[in-house]
């Protein structure tokens, strides 16, 4: 077979156009520091990298979820710890209020601050974080208890919720997820804080100190350090049960944040090394291209007849 010089010509032009495509990849990863910059470069391994950056990108959202959980459970632990203030100062209120010395005016002025405890108690109970009421259960854009104070000192106050039976989302558990199939209860209801743990709940309760107060009857008196008082002490221990509670959910939520962040780092390196070039493998790569491409300029340029006055 005759080889014309257009065939020459023609070969010599796809495969400088072969060597100029390699060359401009090379640069191109030089440049972007990527070994793939569209998938048709290399689907597998383009899917592998979507793959991974969709796991990172989750388990980021997992990690920003473990953050305001561990936020919420800190100022959860910081109202159990005001709660349980509260509750003791009832106590010492309490253990006064039984001395035989007392008199009516005394009770009544025990009764008035146990009133304003109550208040305070309700504040704690509708402390908010982030629009949302931390003891509100899933429902938590209503307050979920209030004091509603007598209009008449006769009136013992109370601690109620105010949600409707209907609607009564109080006691229900609010969840995150925090790994890929795993999800984690966080929350502390008010139901919880008012049930007590059990036996006369804490609305209950303090209806019956501020009507033993009010009382004169000695028998009604004395339950002030009797059942008001066991009771008042069932309450403390029932929020150190919750805060050790929020402690260990506190404790699983950093481990799970450490746990997070070491796959993060893994699949990040995983990532490093299928996608990420070596800049001083692809200078080497380029340099050879490019003597490559110059030598095949040179080599052309002396083998192809420029013109016809080769031919004379």
């Amino acid at each position: 077979m005759r080889i014309t010089n257009k065939m020459l010509s023609n070969n010599f032009l796809r495969d400088n156009k072969t060597n100029l495509n390699n060359l401009s990849t090379l640069q191109t990863q030089m440049a972007t520091g990527k070994q793939i910059r569209k998938a048709s470069d290399d689907p597998a391994k383009a899917s592998k990298i979507m793959r991974i950056y969709s796991d990172i990108d989750a388990n980021k959202q997992y990690n920003s979820n473990i953050k305001n959980t561990t936020t919420w459970l800190d100022m959860t632990d910081t109202a159990l710890g005001q709660v349980g203030n509260v509750a003791t100062r009832i106590q010492e209120l309490l253990v006064s209020a039984g001395d035989a010395g007392h008199g009516v005016d005394e009770r009544g002025a025990i009764k008035d601050e146990i009133n304003q405890k109550v208040g305070e108690l309700s504040q704690i109970l509708n402390t908010t974080f982030d629009g949302k009421y931390i003891f509100g259960g899933t429902r938590g854009d209503v307050k979920p208890t209030a004091a509603i104070e007598s209009s008449t000192s006769n009136t013992p106050l109370t601690l109620t919720t105010e949600i409707p039976a209907e609607l009564n989302q109080i006691g229900s558990k609010l969840s995150v997820e925090v790994s890929q199939g795993v999800t984690m209860e966080y929350n502390v209801t008010a139901t919880e804080v008012i049930s007590n743990g059990g036996g006369t709940n804490l609305s209950d309760l303090l209806n019956n100190i501020t009507g033993h107060l009010d009382s004169t009857d000695a028998t009604q008196i004395a339950e002030l350090n009797g059942a008001d008082l066991t009771g008042i002490q069932a309450v403390m221990t029932n929020v150190l049960k919750l805060r050790s509670e929020v402690g260990a959910k506190q404790n699983r939520m950093d481990s799970a944040l450490d746990r997070n962040e070491d796959q993060n780092t893994n699949m990040t390196e995983v990532l490093t090394s299928i996608e990420d070039i070596d800049i001083t493998e692809k200078a080497m790569e380029y340099a050879t291209m490019q003597t490559v491409y110059t030598a095949s300029l040179q080599t052309s340029a002396k083998v192809l007849q420029p013109s016809l006055l080769d031919y004379l």
